[in-house]
C-alpha cells in the first residue's frame, strides 16, 4: 500500500492480510495475485481524493474485519431468512449466500435450458473457460481500489450465462444475507453475467440483513458482458440494516445492438458506496439506468456512475432520485463521457433530490465530457424540500400534515417504481420504502 492516512491504514493492512490467506480455486490464483498487487499499488482514499471527497472511510477502521465466519453461525430460521428476500409472484430461482457462505438449503434447484448458473468453485471445464475469459476484463482494478481488493480476496463467485438466441423468463436472483455476529467479518461477493448474442434474461441482486446492528463489511463486484442484440434486465436491491457497511460496483460492457435496463435501490448505511460503470463498445447499444436512494438518521450513501460512449449511434437514459431525511448524507456523481468517435450519441442524465430536514445533506455533481460534435446530450440536478403550496392544498382537503408529508415524499420516487418492467418487484419494494416515511399504517394507507 502506498502512502495512506494513518486513520485507515490498519484496515488496508488487515484487508491485504485476509486476501493473502484466502484459499480458493487454484485456477483463480492468477486473478487473486493481480488483485492483491493492484490493491497494494493504490493510495488509500481520503477526503482529498476527488472521487471520495464526500465519503469518509474511517468507519472501516473501527473493527478488525480481516476474518470470516463459519457456516453454522446463523441464528435465523429458513422461514425468517426467506421473508427478507423472496419476491412474491416473481418467477425466479435463488442462489443464497449467508454471511459469505453458500446456503444449499435456502437455494433453489436450477434446471433451465436457456441459462447456466454455477458457482465458480463448481464450474466445469467449459464454464471455467468462460469465467477465465471474462472475469476481471470489464472491471478496471487500477481505477477502483475495492474492485482490486475484491479480486485479491476472491474465493468463489457466481456465473450466470444466458445462452445464445434464448429468452429466459425466469429471473435469476442472487441473494447475499448478512446477520449480526459476535465478531466483525468480511463478505467478498463476485457475480459474472454473460448474455450471449440474441439472448434475454433477468438478474436480481438482493443484499439483505437481519434487524440487528451489522458487524460485516460487504465488498460486492458485478461484471456484465452483454453481447450483440441481447437484452439484460438487472435489479440491484440494497436493503440492509442501517448500520451496514457496503462498498460495491457494477461494471458493464454493451456490444452492438445490446440493451441494459438496470434499476438500483439503496437504503442508507454506516457507509454505502456503489460505482456503476457502463461501457458502450458496440454501435446501437442502449443503456437505461435508474435508481433511488433513501438514507435517514445519520446514514450515508454514495452513488458514482460513469457512462462511457466509445462508438457511434448509442443511447443512454439515466435518472436517479434521492430522499434524504434527518441528519443523513448522500452523494451522487454522474458522469457521461462522449469519446471522439461516438457521433450520433443521445444521452441524458438527471438527478433530483428531496431534503426532508434542514440537517439533511446532498452533494450532487452531474458531468458531461464531450469530444464529438454531432451529439445530443443533456444533464441536470435539482435539490428541493417539500413544496409549501402542495402541502397547503392537501391540508385544505382534510389530509393530516404527517400523512401529506408521507404521500408527497413517496410520490417523489413512485414514478420510477411504476416504470419497472417486473411488477412483483414493484410490490416488494413499495411497502419497504413506504415504511421509511411512516411507521404508522394510517400514514401509508393510500400508498399500498
Amino acid at each position: 500500500m502506498t502512502e495512506a492516512s494513518t486513520q485507515t491504514l490498519d484496515y488496508a493492512s488487515q484487508a491485504l492480510s485476509l486476501a493473502q490467506s484466502v484459499e480458493g480455486p487454484e485456477w483463480l490464483s492468477g486473478l487473486r495475485k493481480d488483485g492483491q498487487q493492484s490493491f497494494e499499488g493504490h493510495a488509500w482514499p481520503t477526503r482529498k481524493t476527488e472521487h471520495w471527497k464526500y465519503t469518509n472511510l474511517s468507519a472501516l477502521n473501527k473493527q478488525n474485519y480481516a476474518q470470516l465466519v463459519a457456516n453454522d453461525s446463523v441464528a435465523l430460521t429458513d422461514s425468517e431468512a426467506q421473508q427478507l428476500y423472496l419476491i412474491a409472484d416473481l418467477d425466479a430461482v435463488q442462489l443464497v449466500f449467508v454471511n459469505g457462505h453458500f446456503s444449499e438449503t435456502l437455494s433453489s434447484e436450477i434446471d433451465l435450458d436457456s441459462v447456466e448458473v454455477v458457482r465458480f468453485s463448481q464450474a466445469d471445464e467449459d464454464q471455467r473457460s468462460v469465467i477465465s475469459d471474462n472475469l476481471g476484463q470489464i472491471t478496471l482494478n487500477e481505477e477502483h481500489i475495492f474492485s482490486a481488493l475484491n479480486a485479491g480476496q476472491l474465493d468463489d463467485g457466481v456465473l450466470i450465462r444466458f445462452l445464445k438466441n434464448k429468452k429466459t423468463e425466469t429471473a435469476i436472483q442472487v441473494v447475499h444475507l448478512t446477520t449480526a455476529q459476535s465478531q466483525s467479518f468480511s463478505v467478498n461477493a463476485r457475480l459474472l453475467v454473460v448474455s450471449e448474442a440474441g439472448s434475454q434474461g433477468v438478474v436480481v441482486e438482493s443484499f439483505v440483513s437481519d434487524d440487528a446492528s451489522q458487524t460485516a463489511i460487504v465488498n460486492s463486484i458485478t461484471e456484465c458482458r452483454i453481447d450483440d442484440n441481447s437484452k439484460l434486465f438487472h435489479y440491484r436491491l440494497q436493503l440492509e440494516q442501517e448500520d451496514a457497511i457496503h462498498i460495491g460496483g457494477m461494471h458493464v460492457q454493451l456490444n452492438a445492438g445490446s440493451q441494459l435496463e438496470s434499476f438500483h435501490v439503496g437504503l442508507g448505511g454506516k457507509v454505502k458506496r456503489v460505482d456503476v460503470v457502463v461501457n458502450h463498445e458496440g454501435s446501437g447499444a442502449h443503456c437505461d439506468l435508474k435508481g433511488v436512494y433513501l438514507p435517514k438518521n445519520s446514514q450515508h450513501i454514495d452513488y458514482h456512475t460513469c457512462i462511457e460512449h466509445k462508438v457511434p449511434h448509442c443511447t443512454t437514459s439515466e435518472v436517479f432520485r434521492g430522499i434524504i431525511a434527518n441528519q443523513a448524507k448522500a452523494v451522487f456523481n454522474g458522469r457521461i463521457h462522449i469519446h471522439p468517435d461516438a457521433q450520433k450519441t443521445l444521452a441524458e442524465l438527471n438527478n433530483r433530490n428531496l431534503l426532508l430536514s434542514n440537517k439533511a445533506e446532498i452533494n450532487t455533481k452531474p458531468e458531461l465530457e464531450i469530444y464529438a460534435d454531432d451529439v445530443r446530450c443533456a444533464h441536470g440536478a435539482t435539490i428541493a424540500q417539500l413544496d409549501d403550496n402542495a402541502m397547503n392544498y392537501m391540508l385544505s382537503r382534510g389530509i393530516g400534515r404527517q400523512e401529506a408529508e408521507v404521500m408527497m415524499s413517496f410520490g417523489f420516487i413512485n414514478e420510477l417504481l411504476n416504470g419497472l418492467a417486473h411488477h412483483p418487484i414493484q410490490e416488494k419494494l413499495r411497502p419497504i420504502l413506504a415504511d421509511l416515511f411512516g411507521k404508522d399504517d394510517s400514514l401509508t394507507r393510500h400508498l399500498l
